[in-house]
């Protein structure tokens, strides 16, 4: 139950990294960028919670892949970026990574069981 309450805490680490990163672009006054600093923080709380019951690498993966996936789209959707074929391209190696990056630390976590056992 714990891990699934910390894998809620990177999908909202996620989610919030894109709204600061928004704020970031959008902002013109200074309580704009107090919002944006409250939800950094936020932010940084999500991370060092995930990070408790998970691996800080794996936690640390996602978060810079989502991000970086996420912004791209972000650009394409609100700003008029163009997402062309060589961005997607990298999008999917990022994900790709995350991806295996997990698998590795499932593997380990299940070999340091069995040599427990």
């Amino acid at each position: 139950m714990k891990e699934k309450k910390a894998w809620m805490y990177v999908v909202l680490l996620c989610l919030l990294e894109l709204v600061w990163v928004y704020g970031l672009n959008v902002a013109i006054s200074w309580w704009h960028y107090v919002v944006v600093i409250f939800v950094m923080f936020a932010d940084m709380e999500c991370f060092r919670k995930a990070c408790e019951r998970l691996p800080t690498g794996t936690v640390y993966a996602i978060f810079a892949s989502a991000g970086t996936a996420g912004i791209a789209l972000l650009d394409m959707i609100f700003f008029d970026a163009r997402l062309g074929t060589d961005k997607l391209f990298f999008i999917f190696l990022l994900v790709v990574g995350v991806v295996g990056l997990q698998l590795a630390d499932r593997k380990a976590e299940k070999q340091a069981k069995e040599g427990v056992d």
